[in-house]
């Protein structure tokens, strides 16, 4: 089923072929490796926007699995109309364009378009730097840079791209409309509504490796969000009373979540895919909860007390258990039992 309108030649004739390799770079701006590195860059550096981070990469991960999941649905091929063919570029370039601007699987709606949406329109609506104006106004460049070099790239027709932006669109306002009802801590929400659409790929794609691995991803993250809203509760709570329900609750919802994944490391190959999957959601829950770990001064202190008892227990482990400690505890016990031997024979 073709989707086009005719817009490949006009866009494709006005780029020289100088400008192919810079157009596939650019593409790399909505790569899922690239706002991932974002992502975390702005979560690991302290930022007092920690949270906020969060519930952005928690609907970016709700993001892919709908849009794969639509994929799968539609199942719509992507155009064959590339922007150039690799054998034309020197040999040092032709693999990284080969790497980048090229893409399999189905065309329909484009996953660049909904990532770049989704990522880029939530930071400039959380972060702080320069003015409002200014930061749409950058991301909507950058959304609009990375769906150009798609359809340049002949790797997706118009209507794939500007329903991608749709989805981000749609995604990121019924998401904003069930924060709004501040029902509990956003970065929560939108693990678990992630969780939802991750399983909706799996089912669509019949399981396949992307799809348990996002789900995967999205139950980690959930489980390493709990963790630390538990620890901020612990932290405040005056008696032993009072953390009972934090416990309950949140580490009960990071026990269901983690089950999973651990489960899959027990009962799964080492090299199989649901075993892989675990290692991605241990992983991911380990990348969200390190950088609350590092950055607060709280958990820096138990984390303090914590290693000097292991260090401790682990060295009076290694006393117990050491050949010297042995020989002293039986030369004891056999001195002991010649003590009590000579005091019956002298009675």
């Amino acid at each position: 089923m073709s989707r086009g309108i005719g817009e490949f030649d006009p866009i494709q004739e006005t780029i020289p072929e100088w400008m192919a390799v810079v157009v596939a770079l650019l593409t790399q701006f909505g790569d899922i490796w690239f706002l991932a590195l974002v992502l975390a860059a702005f979560y690991w550096i302290g930022s007092p926007k920690r949270d906020d981070i969060a519930t952005v990469a928690g609907v970016w991960l709700a993001g892919m699995g709908l849009y794969k999941g639509l994929k799968e649905i539609f199942g719509f091929p992507r155009p064959d109309e590339p922007l150039l063919e690799p054998e034309l570029l020197p040999i040092v370039v032709q693999q990284l364009y080969e790497a980048t601007a090229f893409a399999t699987g189905y065309g329909f709606p484009s996953g660049h378009a909904v990532n770049t949406t989704i990522v880029y329109l939530g930071l400039a609506h959380v972060l702080t730097v320069s003015t409002r104006r200014r930061r749409f106004a950058v991301a909507a460049a950058l959304i609009a840079i990375v769906s150009f070099s798609r359809v340049a790239l002949g790797v997706h027709y118009l209507v794939d791209v500007v329903v991608g932006v749709g989805v981000g669109l749609a995604l990121l306002a019924a998401v904003k409309a069930i924060l709004d009802r501040q029902l509990a801590d956003r970065a929560t929400i939108t693990f678990a509504v992630a969780i939802g659409f991750g399983g909706f790929f799996v089912v669509t794609s019949e399981a396949a490796v992307e799809a348990v691995l996002i789900l995967a991803a999205s139950l980690g993250a959930f489980a390493g969000w709990q963790l630390i809203v538990l620890g901020r509760r612990l932290v405040t709570v005056e008696l032993p009373s009072q953390a009972v329900r934090p416990i309950a609750i949140r580490g009960g919802l990071a026990a269901l979540a983690l089950a999973p994944l651990v489960g899959a490391l027990e009962y799964f190959p080492i090299l199989s895919v649901y075993a892989a999957a675990g290692v991605a959601g241990l992983g991911t829950a380990a990348v969200v909860t390190v950088p609350i770990l590092r950055h607060s001064e709280r958990a820096r202190r138990v984390g303090v007390a914590l290693a000097f008892w292991l260090k401790a227990a682990g060295a009076g482990v290694r006393y117990l258990l050491s050949p010297r400690t042995w020989r002293r505890g039986f030369g004891f016990l056999r001195d002991y039992a010649s003590r009590l031997r000579n005091e019956d024979r002298n009675r």
